[in-house]
């Protein structure tokens, strides 16, 4: 990626590099790859550069508009779909799914767990989030606690607790347990998807929800999977005071 972009600027002027035609140096580079492709490759390593070279007083800062991106709905998996899915699969696939769920790993960082990363005692799991360069202590829920004590191994410190050494050899797997349970196509990706979804129907603020699945920015969260609820009725909470006003009707009933 970055060698391709230095290719195509090579000895250009920074003067000369506008932002128009930044967007078209992403076209001439990726004629046919889509918008997303597009800002990744180019706008956003080339809009870095520049505005890199700006902190050096070389030339001005610079926005460059990105090529829109059609929002795509990802739906997430339930406690039910979860549920199936682990009943269908084996042991170690069926604690992925859970562990994913629980956790809300993303499938690259479960596949990275090894035995030395996982405490039962604690009900903790340490995983390393290669994709923001940082790592988190999750703690794992009983169920998940339990799948994963009932993964036949010998527990090796250094073995990896899922087995799969990457998601192209467990996808196979995982649609395979799907059409056994007789449940909905979903990816490895809805079960991180659920973990936020389900937390915020709960009623688990979103900071938390963030700091506990690792994301870094609060409101990629509520973009991504702060969907609505379906059922109208959901309004009813309003006139719930112990919902509302925990502090007014505790006094009141004293």
């Amino acid at each position: 990626m970055r060698e391709k972009v230095e290719d195509f600027w090579k000895d250009t002027p920074v003067r000369e590099i506008t932002a128009g035609a930044i967007r078209q140096s992403a076209i001439r580079l990726y004629p046919n790859a889509g918008p997303a492709t597009c800002n990744r490759q180019v706008i956003v390593p080339t809009q870095a550069i520049i505005n890199h070279a700006a902190e050096l007083d070389w030339c001005p800062p610079m926005q460059v508009k990105r090529f829109k991106v059609a929002t795509k709905v990802k739906e997430p998996a339930t406690l039910e779909w979860v549920e199936a899915f682990a009943e269908h699969a084996s042991p170690h696939l069926g604690a992925l799914c859970l562990f994913m769920f629980g956790t809300g790993a993303r499938i690259s960082e479960a596949l990275a767990m090894t035995w030395s990363d996982i405490n039962l005692k604690s009900a903790t799991a340490l995983i390393r989030q290669t994709k923001i360069n940082d790592e988190r202590v999750a703690h794992l829920p009983p169920r998940v606690v339990a799948a994963l004590a009932n993964i036949p191994s010998n527990h090796n410190p250094d073995g990896s607790v899922f087995r799969y050494v990457h998601r192209t050899t467990a996808r196979q797997a995982w649609n395979n347990a799907i059409k056994r349970a007789g449940i909905k196509q979903l990816s490895f990706h809805s079960c991180r998807h659920g973990f936020a979804t389900s937390l915020l129907h709960a009623g688990v603020d979103v900071v938390t929800v963030a700091e506990n699945g690792g994301w870094k920015v609060v409101t990629e969260v509520v973009r991504t999977y702060g969907h609505s609820r379906t059922e109208k009725s959901v309004t009813d909470a309003i006139f719930d005071t112990n919902l509302t006003q925990p502090e007014k009707s505790k006094n009141a009933s004293n």
